[in-house]
């Protein structure tokens, strides 16, 4: 099965189209990204709560697939990227949106060019993006996989596996090809990181 991947330009052209529209657009699109108990979600509430921005988080659209497709099979690849580019093309042009927070977990069945378009699409409505790589010691992630707040979605919670995962490389790519912040999570408390982006983020109105 060919993954469903509709081109980038047909949905720039849309927003190209409506000049009077586009000058609406200001959203302030924040990326979250790291590897699995990073903190991606937990900082992402702690900023939504402190901006007034809304959260989209990774999960919402994974777990959604997974009800249908075992994760990586050529039907839940091809789902996923569906509803999150359906998604996006929508909220990219969307006025009444001021902010919105995206949490990535990078791994290697999303291609490169999801990314590369998703990131292309809101720099085309003239989108302000922030990039922000949560990254924290391995021994701390191995740690916090277990926890019981990362069963409420399909997260990774097995060590054994997530090694295998890690040192097969899986989780270097995609890669997010635009400089952003670096916070260590383990380090930080999700608080403290919160902070450090929404300086960075214009207010909600």
């Amino acid at each position: 099965m060919g993954l469903f991947r509709p081109p980038i330009a047909p949905m720039v052209a849309v927003l190209a189209a409506a000049p009077s529209r586009r000058t609406v657009v200001r959203v302030h699109f924040v990326v979250l990204h790291g590897r699995p108990a990073t903190g991606k979600l937990t900082v992402a509430r702690e900023l939504a709560r402190t901006t007034g921005y809304r959260l989209f988080h990774n999960h919402l659209i994974v777990d959604a697939a997974l009800a249908v497709y075992d994760f990586g099979t050529p039907g839940f690849v091809a789902l996923r990227d569906e509803l999150w580019r359906t998604a996006f093309a929508r909220l990219a042009r969307d006025p009444d949106l001021p902010g919105l927070i995206f949490t990535f977990n990078p791994e290697s069945s999303v291609p490169q060019a999801f990314i590369d378009d998703l990131l292309a699409l809101f720099d085309a409505a003239g989108a302000t993006i922030t990039c922000v790589e949560l990254v924290c010691a391995e021994a701390k992630i191995e740690n916090r996989l277990d926890r019981a707040s990362r069963r409420d979605f399909s997260k990774l919670t097995d060590v054994a596996l997530y090694r295998r995962l890690r040192d097969g490389g899986v989780f270097d790519t995609p890669v997010i090809r635009r400089p952003g912040l670096v916070l260590d999570t383990g380090v930080l408390t999700a608080e403290e990181a919160a902070l450090r982006i929404a300086a960075l983020c214009p207010p909600a109105t």
